[in-house]
């Protein structure tokens, strides 16, 4: 192209940006959950739909693709047309932990994806069989390490935000410690109930229920700082263990190459979504805490996440294959 073409033809794509984000969208979009229906992505993606569906005026269809731990409905958004036309309802397990535990995944979610905001924080927590004899951190520790065969714990899965809390923590104490993964936080829990399992790394929503009947305990949670549905909760940080801190996610996400104006319109939906008193209440009630952070926020939210734990998934020697 000569220069007096290129001069020409930047205007026009400077204005043919912001006139494609005003048409948009002009038909249903689809919102990919890569998980079955009834979990908390799928939850979070249909408390979004109404808001968005009001304020875009086309219907926003959330499809469950769920299989290899995730990696079905990533791969599939990863390969759909950077249209605007499709959404990823993501998580840290899928986007960020399953990649680094796995090289057969076929994508780098850093690459593949464009942020369109964070959705959600979910908090972990510590919590134990009230058979076990602690209710704190340092006791905790002191316990296991009277064991004469170190301790199993409990998490939702390999590659999960559980499991690596349990990891991180292990390598932060240096205790001796076997991971039992179950095929999700419903079996997990069941067993740390039942007493077959003593230690777990779960997710709040999932322990707060039998912790409340007094069939499990918790000791602390995993965030860095208290979190305001449970602040009686200690931080593992605050009883003794530094540089320990573990966030269970979701977040919204485009293929990579969806225009700009088109990220920032529908980040600025999901805002208003976040922002309605029955979505906040909703939350709150599933013990999730609302965070937007925009397209340029959410890809550095997820950079950092990469570089935070690479070193702790090659320590761990974490993998999926």
């Amino acid at each position: 192209m000569s220069t007096r073409r290129a001069l020409l033809a930047a205007p026009v794509a400077a204005l043919a940006a912001p006139a494609f984000a005003q048409g948009w969208p002009s038909r249903p979009v689809t919102m990919i959950v890569p998980y079955a229906a009834g979990g908390s992505n799928d939850v979070v993606a249909r408390l979004l739909t109404p808001t968005l569906e009001a304020k875009f005026r086309q219907p926003f269809v959330v499809e469950n693709r769920a299989g290899g731990g995730g990696s079905v409905g990533m791969t599939l958004v990863a390969r759909a047309r950077p249209d605007g036309q499709t959404v990823l309802i993501s998580s840290a397990s899928n986007h960020l932990f399953h990649p680094l535990a796995s090289a057969e995944l076929g994508y780098d979610a850093r690459e593949a994806f464009s942020g369109v905001s964070m959705l959600t924080d979910v908090p972990n927590v510590v919590a134990v069989h009230p058979s076990v004899p602690v209710t704190n951190i340092q006791e905790l520790i002191a316990w296991i390490r009277a064991q004469p065969t170190g301790v199993s714990y409990g998490s939702s899965g390999v590659g999960t935000s559980n499991h690596l809390a349990g990891e991180l923590f292990r390598l932060r104490t240096g205790l001796d410690m076997t991971h039992v993964p179950y095929r999700g936080g419903g079996q997990a829990i069941t067993d740390l109930i039942a007493g077959n399992v003593k230690l777990c790394f779960m997710n709040l929503p999932t322990v707060a229920p039998p912790a409340a009947a007094g069939r499990a305990r918790i000791l602390a949670v995993c965030t860095a700082a208290r979190v305001a549905l449970r602040p009686d909760l200690p931080t593992v940080t605050e009883q003794g263990i530094e540089n320990y801190a573990v966030r269970s996610w979701t977040g919204a996400f485009m293929p990579r190459g969806t225009p700009a104006p088109v990220l920032e319109a529908l980040a600025e939906g999901i805002k208003e979504a976040l922002d309605s008193t029955n979505v906040k209440q909703r939350l709150i009630d599933i013990a999730s805490e609302a965070i937007w952070t925009g397209p340029a926020g959410t890809d550095d939210f997820v950079r950092q996440e990469y570089e935070r734990w690479t070193p702790v998934v090659r320590a761990a020697n974490v993998r999926l294959d």
